[in-house]
């Protein structure tokens, strides 16, 4: 198993520098300019200044590389400065004409600043992605966006499971009974019904008719006692009840079907045969093979909750992930759409690997040779 993973790892080098590549000239191929959004007022010579300060009259292979460089290594870095207080994203510039006067005297009164043979050096950090939007660092922006993301998503990723696989389970055990149909009749219309109808009927019954919750979710409610702990979970309630409908509709389907196909199995009437009794050969030996094919699905749709749940974060207001992915298309942040997708890229794929180890922990007569 251990052999397996190192290799999958490996593999994945090749794999994610692949996808990278392709993100990257799909992007520069989807139609936009950045500088659409400048005012027209705005000199010819002036926005050719700022495609250029933006990176965008380098060739395609330099942009690129860049890019690889940042997202692989100065990010990083500046996480690990972040949490030690280090300076390992930061390195010595050459003082060129655009630097002031008074910004150098800055520099040197910090100790930032240095002569040497070819001239003087100023101590710098490193260039980040930036958005072109905001103009700030885009992990910077991803990094206060996720935290809303988590709050909303995955904790109905949570609830979700935690309601699907029981239904899943005893809809099996019990076939075609009142629970299985009620279960079939509700799992069916949760995943029919799409979240732009869900969500506003919630809204319309829970919000505008009854009172009971928010229609609109406050992002700027910080969490710091027990008051407004109630206040988070009452906001919480109606995104997080749309994602779960469709998520136990889902992985509850796929739970009653995993169990149907074991349990009509050989080795269960063995069992069964051999006088064990029904709770051992459901919950050990049923339940542990049929969690094979459910397992992958509750893997791979673990990097959705960092995606964020684009429709029903526009409809609750939610200001996660999913939300700034569309703003950043709208506005042809390039920088931005292409990190999103890139993470999420390198989300699925670790999940996939994560999916492929816990196959061998569920299976013992899997082996990876």
């Amino acid at each position: 198993m251990l052999t397996f993973t190192i290799r999958r790892l490996i593999l994945a080098i090749p794999t994610l520098l692949f996808i990278s590549l392709v993100i990257f000239l799909l992007l520069q191929l989807a139609p936009g300019d950045p500088m659409a959004q400048v005012p027209l007022t705005v000199p010819p010579e002036v926005k050719e200044k700022m495609r250029e300060a933006l990176g965008l009259g380098e060739p395609l292979h330099i942009q690129y590389i860049k890019w690889l460089r940042q997202f692989f290594w100065v990010e990083p870095l500046n996480l690990l400065d972040t949490w030690f207080g280090t300076e390992f994203a930061w390195h010595w510039v050459p003082v060129d004409s655009s630097i002031s006067e008074s910004r150098l005297a800055v520099l040197a009164e910090e100790g930032r600043l240095r002569d040497t043979a070819e001239g003087q050096e100023y101590w710098s950090p490193e260039l980040r992605v930036i958005s072109w939007q905001t103009r700030s660092p885009v992990m910077e922006i991803v990094a206060q966006r996720i935290p809303q993301t988590l709050w909303v998503v995955g904790v109905a990723y949570i609830v979700g499971i935690l309601i699907a696989l029981p239904i899943g389970i005893y809809s099996a055990y019990r076939q075609y009974s009142w629970f299985d149909n009620a279960g079939t009749l509700v799992t069916m219309i949760g995943f029919s019904v799409p979240p732009f109808f869900s969500g506003v009927l919630v809204i319309v019954i829970f919000s505008v008719q009854l009172n009971w919750f928010p229609s609109i979710y406050d992002t700027t409610l910080v969490v710091d006692d027990w008051e407004s702990f109630k206040r988070q979970i009452n906001q919480m309630f109606l995104p997080v009840m749309v994602l779960a409908l469709q998520i136990t509709s889902q992985i509850s389907r796929f739970m009653r079907a995993s169990m149907l196909d074991n349990l009509n199995q050989d080795y269960v009437r063995t069992a069964r045969a051999k006088g064990m009794r029904e709770r051992v050969v459901v919950m050990t030996h049923v339940l542990r093979n049929s969690m094979i094919p459910v397992v992958t699905v509750i893997a791979l749709g673990i990097p959705s909750i960092f995606g964020g749940a684009i429709i029903t974060e526009q409809v609750f207001k939610v200001n996660g992930i999913g939300q700034l992915l569309i703003t950043a298309i709208q506005a042809n942040d390039l920088p931005m759409v292409q990190t999103l997708t890139f993470i999420f890229a390198v989300l699925i794929v670790l999940f996939n690997l994560i999916a492929d180890v816990l196959y061998g922990i569920l299976d013992p007569r899997i082996r990876y040779d």
